[in-house]
């Protein structure tokens, strides 16, 4: 527990101990960079630990509490963020005891949905806490000795009580947490059983996590589908919050996400029931949309930084950057609203569903060896006629869309590979890094046309206001010279691109 106050965010690194009532804490003094040990501060602090009445929160190993007492008294969000570690969000206490603040409701939505959150458990702790410094002073780590008064609220209710240890870096790294730990082990004392206080306090009642679906080469054709689109939904459970801080490449990858639920979804559509599948698949499509209007903004950006460079183009990269701060912005509240929206929380409870209660067709439940290679070589000649056509196409607005084309069904093609991965791992992955390398040249080319669009766009209205539009149409060349440049990667990409025979 640090002594200045602590910043809205935080990403907590610490490890917790199990001790008996008459362990003694030993010093810390001889830990590798620590020069001075602060005598102990006692703090009590009560903390009111807020769920849903199923405890949606403490089975993704989430805590939401409200603190009153030491050196960081408020709301407080606990996400976890690896192995020791946890993104910690804050926010003041507010006047109102039960009223949790819109900001951390918001951030566990993709979880909660709409249901009540409510008190379900109370600790109440005696935490004495010493500092760890390094010779200039600075404070290495803080290590708090805690006895715990804990009463579980949610049904049944109980009351326990333990002591811990617990060693949380401030400004040292993990060897400092590593060498804490081998130091406590030779004194008897192992890891905490628990992930958190949170967890120790409810017991037996503390849910198990929803467990991560496996597919194998024994698989079915659906149980592989279905393990696809988990690993999906976790990413998406992974970046709502973070869209939601507006965190970087977050809406990027919650995008993504959506992008291969929705491919999986159609690659591999005979092996769900269609009614289902098609429903699932639009919902989708319409999430991916609204997150990749935002996006595209983004993406605009990085890509005019990269070739405004000439002074001639100052201005017109000036009034770019506006209308891409604009576009954003707007994009961005749409994507906000969407996400708090029922029409998303209805998306995530038939994505639950889909998991939980699969509506298998009964391709899916055929062997995966025997079903999935067929559907992904569909997926390689769909690609392939694409190409076909957008090599026919002459130079200009028609060759354009042709080869957008040919990117769609290259990145259905890496999607379906992806999937496929668990039935041979080389074969599969190879398809699916040629298939990136192809939706990637492509997907610089159609980027390079939606650039040259609005420049042309800037520049008309440049004209018309009677401005000198050279800047654009500078920029306007070396797009066009970029987009010549992509044409020609993608056909040399092409060229050793695997063939039909997938021998999965």
């Amino acid at each position: 527990m640090s002594a200045e106050p602590r910043p809205a965010e935080i990403v907590e690194i610490e490890r917790k101990f199990d001790v008996l009532d008459a362990d003694r804490l030993p010093s810390f003094a001889a830990l590798p960079g620590v020069a001075a040990v602060d005598d102990p501060v006692e703090y009590r602090l009560d903390a009111v630990y807020f769920d849903t009445p199923d405890l949606a929160l403490a089975a993704r190993r989430m805590a939401l509490r409200r603190r009153t007492g030491g050196s960081d008294a408020g709301w407080h969000l606990k996400i976890s963020a690896g192995v020791d570690a946890h993104r910690e969000f804050h926010e003041p206490l507010g006047a109102d005891a039960l009223e949790v603040p819109e900001r951390l409701k918001g951030l566990v939505r993709v979880h909660v949905r709409g249901r009540p959150l409510t008190p379900v458990a109370r600790l109440r702790t005696r935490r004495s806490v010493s500092r760890l410094r390094d010779g200039s002073g600075a404070v290495l780590a803080e290590v708090s000795d805690d006895r715990v008064q804990a009463d579980r609220l949610a049904e049944p209710r109980a009351r326990t009580s333990w002591r811990e240890w617990e060693v949380e870096l401030v400004n040292g790294d993990r060897p400092l947490l590593d060498a804490a730990q081998a130091l406590l082990e030779t004194k008897g004392v192992r890891l905490a059983e628990s992930s958190s206080k949170f967890a120790h306090a409810l017991g037996e009642r503390l849910p198990v996590p929803p467990p991560q679906l496996r597919a194998d080469r024994r698989s079915s054709a659906g149980e592989l589908l279905l393990a696809y689109l988990d690993e999906q939904i976790r990413m998406l459970w992974q970046q709502d919050p973070l869209v939601r801080q507006d965190e970087p490449d977050a809406l990027h990858q919650m995008r993504v996400a959506t992008r291969r639920a929705r491919s999986a979804l159609k690659s591999y559509r005979r092996l769900l029931d269609s009614k289902a599948g098609d429903r699932l698949r639009a919902e989708l499509g319409w999430l991916a949309g609204i997150l990749g209007t935002a996006r595209d903004s983004q993406v605009l950006r990085e890509r005019f930084e990269r070739t405004a460079v000439e002074p001639a183009e100052d201005r017109g990269t000036a009034l770019i950057d506006e209308r891409l701060d604009a576009e954003y912005t707007a994009a961005r509240a749409a994507a906000l609203q969407a996400l708090d929206s029922g029409r998303y929380l209805h998306l995530l409870d038939d994505l639950d569903a889909l998991i939980s209660r699969p509506p298998l067709a009964p391709a899916g439940l055929e062997p995966a060896i025997e079903i999935v290679p067929g559907l992904l070589g569909r997926e390689w000649r769909r690609l392939h006629r694409a190409v076909a056509r957008a090599s026919r196409t002459h130079a200009g607005h028609r060759r354009d869309l042709m080869l957008h084309e040919a990117r769609k069904a290259a990145k259905r093609v890496r999607y379906a590979a992806e999937l496929a991965a668990p039935l041979n791992h080389e074969p599969a992955l190879r398809l699916a890094a040629a298939a990136e390398e192809v939706q990637t040249i492509l997907g610089d080319h159609q980027d390079g046309v939606v650039a040259r669009r609005m420049l042309r766009d800037l520049g008309a209205q440049a004209r018309s206001r009677g401005d000198d539009d050279d800047g654009y149409r500078r920029m306007s060349a070396k797009e066009q010279e970029a987009a010549a440049d992509s044409e020609a990667r993608f056909f040399r990409a092409w060229s050793t691109f695997p063939g039909p025979s997938l021998e999965l």
